[in-house]
């Protein structure tokens, strides 16, 4: 399944040259400061309220995002983490992309119970199901099913949850 992203064309310079005509400079700039404070403080109950307080991003309780992890900067609010989640150390959660012609929104849904390796980028647009496991350093370029083991770059699916089902 595709990414489910909204479309922005852009006209004469690419659109990163015209970032603050889509978001505004003073939003950026406290995004910046409060993620910053987010990556490096290790009280995940004070991350979480930074991310819900600040940003406005839907974080379940007792999710833990580990140290470094970088939200997207420019749209964090169009990011939800389910309650009990992991997102592994110096993971990116992408909710935009700028490109040449255009840029891109999407929201990122991250389900319950899911774990998410170190290292691993999620772009925008996609859902991680309830259950899943993703692999260290994968980039998640579409949608992970509910309880599905996934890896790589690009991301296949490893196990489907009925696969590791069966292996317990």
């Amino acid at each position: 399944m595709a990414r489910r992203t909204e479309r922005y064309p852009v006209t004469r310079a690419n659109s990163l040259w015209q970032v603050y005509k889509t978001v505004p400079f003073i939003k950026v700039v406290k995004n910046f400061i409060v993620i910053q404070l987010a990556r490096y403080t290790p009280f995940l109950g004070v991350k979480n309220w930074l991310y819900r307080t600040f940003l406005r991003m839907k974080i379940g309780s007792e999710a833990a995002v580990a140290l470094m992890v970088m939200m997207d900067v420019m749209f964090p609010e169009r990011i939800s983490i389910g309650k009990n989640s992991v997102i592994g150390y110096n993971t990116t959660i992408l909710a935009h992309e700028y490109l040449i012609k255009e840029y891109r929104l999407g929201d990122v849904h991250i389900g319950d119970n899911v774990m998410v390796g170190a290292n691993t980028t999620i772009l925008p647009g996609v859902t991680i199901g309830d259950d899943a496991i993703v692999s260290a350093g994968t980039l998640v370029h579409k949608d992970v099913p509910a309880g599905a083991f996934v890896g790589g770059n690009p991301m296949q699916v490893i196990q489907t949850k009925e696969e590791r089902e069966a292996d317990l």
